[in-house]
C-alpha cells in the first residue's frame, strides 16, 4: 500500500470565509507570530475582529502577521512580551487599552516544549513550560477578566461581557511519554479553564478551550515534513490528514462570537479523531 502522503500546505489551503461576525470587537492573540496563533490571529481579523498580535521572539514575523490582519480591513498591533512575566503581561494589556480601548477577545495560545526522558528531564525544563503554558494563561486570562468586569456587556457589541479561549492540545486528555512537563501544562489548562468558566459565567463571562491534535506547524516540522513521517502520524488520525492553522482558526472564531453564547466550560477537540484512540479500532 502506497503510505500517505502530506496534505496540501496550508498557503493552498482555501482561505477562510469572511462572516464578519466579530465587528467592533477587539483581541488580543499570544503567540501569535507563527503556526496556530498566527492562523487564529488573521481568522479573527477576516472576521471582523481588531487584533493585537503578541510575541516573544521574531520581529519581522509579527510584522508579517499585523500586515496580513491590516489587509483584511482590520486594525492590527504588535506587542512583544513573555507571558510568564507578570510585569510583561501588565503592560502588554495597558498598552491594548490604550491602543483598542478594551479587550473582548482573549486567545491564551502561546506555548512550547522543552522534552526529555523523564529521569533526564531538568527541573528548569519543567518551569519553563510550566510558567509560559500554564501561568502564562492565567495571568492574560487574570488581565482580561479584570478589564470584562469593568466594562462589562456592551450589547452592540456582544451578549457576553467577555470571551477566553485558551489553547490546549489532546495532552489534556492523552498521557505523553518523553514530554511529562508539556502534557502537565495541558492538564492543569483544562482544570484551570473549567474552574474559571464556572466562577466567571454568572458575570457573563465565557470561557472555553480548544485542544488541536496534529497541526502543521513549526513547533512539530519532524511528524509531518516527510513522507515516512507523515504516514507514522497518519497512523493516530482516523480521519486521514493533518489539521491546517485554518482548522482552528475556525473553530476560534466560532467560539469568540455570539452564535457560540450557550457554549461554557467545554474544550473543543480538533484532532481529526486523535482522542478516538485509533490503536483500539480493530479491537487493540
Amino acid at each position: 500500500m502506497t503510505p500517505p502522503q502530506p496534505a496540501p500546505s496550508a498557503s493552498s489551503a482555501p482561505p477562510l470565509p469572511v462572516h464578519r461576525l466579530l465587528s467592533g470587537q477587539k483581541a488580543l492573540v499570544t503567540g501569535a507570530n507563527s503556526g496556530i496563533g498566527r492562523g487564529v490571529a488573521v481568522g479573527l481579523a477576516q472576521a471582523g475582529a481588531d487584533v493585537m498580535v503578541n510575541y516573544v521572539a521574531g520581529d519581522d514575523a509579527a510584522a508579517s502577521v499585523v500586515d496580513e490582519i491590516r489587509r483584511s480591513g482590520a486594525r492590527g498591533a504588535a506587542f512583544k512580551a513573555d507571558v510568564s512575566s507578570e510585569d510583561e503581561v501588565e503592560a502588554m494589556f495597558h498598552s491594548m487599552r490604550e491602543q483598542f480601548g478594551t479587550i473582548d477577545i482573549l486567545v491564551a495560545n502561546a506555548g512550547l516544549q522543552r522534552d526529555a526522558p523523564f529521569p533526564d528531564m531538568t527541573l528548569e525544563h519543567w518551569n519553563k513550560v510550566l510558567s509560559v503554558n500554564l501561568t502564562g494563561q492565567f495571568l492574560c486570562a487574570r488581565e482580561a477578566v479584570r478589564e470584562f468586569l469593568r466594562r462589562g456587556v456592551v450589547p452592540e457589541v456582544s451578549c457576553a461581557a467577555g470571551k477566553i479561549i485558551c489553547m490546549s492540545s489532546v495532552h489534556q486528555e492523552i498521557p505523553w511519554g518523553g514530554h511529562a512537563n508539556y502534557a502537565s501544562s495541558k492538564g492543569g489548562i483544562r482544570m484551570m479553564m473549567e474552574s474559571m468558566a464556572q466562577e466567571l459565567a454568572p458575570r457573563r463571562i465565557r470561557v472555553n478551550s480548544i485542544a488541536p491534535g496534529a497541526i502543521r506547524t513549526p513547533i512539530n516540522t519532524v511528524a509531518w515534513q516527510t513522507p515516512q513521517a507523515y504516514a507514522r502520524l497518519m497512523t493516530l488520525v482516523p480521519y486521514g490528514r493533518i489539521g491546517e492553522p485554518e482548522d482552528i482558526a475556525r473553530a476560534a472564531v466560532w467560539l469568540a462570537s455570539d452564535h457560540s453564547d450557550y457554549v461554557v466550560g467545554t474544550t473543543l477537540f480538533i484532532d481529526g479523531g486523535m482522542t478516538l484512540y485509533p490503536g483500539f479500532a480493530t479491537g487493540g
